[in-house]
């Protein structure tokens, strides 16, 4: 495999306006998402900005960037964009689609992730799960829950269904991260395809991939990562990174 990581980032998030370049500790948002990208050491990694001012920050910063339509409807055609930009020749075969709202992910976490693209041929899309919170996460309609068949050592399982309905019964509750790594003909296919039915009624894109007969994978995290959403996000956020100093 030959994976490249892209982050996408624009400036009109809806409940946080201009949250790539939100300071958390000294640093804008989108360099502390890139900085943990380049740390995995998965491949090159650039941000598919829908915006220059985000261009213009990972560049001061010492990062790649590239400049896309702003009016992309998703991230996923937002990285599709970026790509034509820095493969036109196909070198890459895996991609990496990293949220640029995630400033204290794991590397470890992200190689996971492409790491099941490798050991398992069937998977076209791969992604990250990690135990429930706490209790109220199964109700929560903000936390997406993903049903997984697991494999025998409870390292990863395949994708059933992702939904934000209420769990019920025994058993852990996958809370889903969003972080995705897709074999380049499978994000070809998924950004090609109409949005779909389920993906339209539970407004989660991954479905559209389920319904396309897509194998989805997930590797288990030790725990979700900080997503900042709302500025009572941002304010945690600027508590870990004051924290880690």
């Amino acid at each position: 495999m030959n994976p490249i990581v892209l982050i996408p980032a624009r400036m009109a998030a809806t409940r946080l306006p201009n949250k790539p370049l939100a300071d958390i500790g000294g640093l804008p948002m989108i360099v502390r998402v890139l900085n943990q990208a380049l740390k995995a050491e998965i491949g090159p990694v650039a941000v598919a900005a829908g915006d220059p001012e985000i261009v213009a920050a990972v560049r001061a910063a010492g990062g790649l960037a590239v400049l896309t339509d702003p009016n992309l409807p998703s991230g996923s055609d937002r990285i599709l964009a970026a790509l034509a930009q820095l493969d036109p020749h196909f070198e890459h075969d895996v991609v990496l689609n990293l949220q640029g709202d995630m400033p204290f992910v794991d590397p470890a976490v992200l190689s996971a992730c492409v790491g099941l693209l490798d050991e398992f041929g069937d998977c076209d899309i791969a992604t990250v799960v990690a135990a429930e919170a706490s209790a109220a996460d199964r109700s929560n309609p903000d936390v997406v829950k993903a049903v997984l068949a697991m494999e025998d050592d409870g390292r990863s399982g395949r994708a059933l269904y992702f939904t934000r309905s209420t769990l019920y019964g025994d058993g852990p509750v996958w809370r889903h991260i969003g972080l995705y790594g897709y074999r380049r003909e499978a994000l070809e296919a998924f950004t090609a395809a109409a949005p779909s039915a389920l993906e339209k009624r539970e407004k989660l894109e991954q479905l559209r991939a389920l319904e396309l007969g897509l194998t989805i994978r997930a590797a288990v995290a030790a725990d979700a990562p900080i997503s900042v959403d709302n500025p009572s996000d941002l304010d945690a956020a600027r508590q870990q990174a004051k924290e880690a100093r």
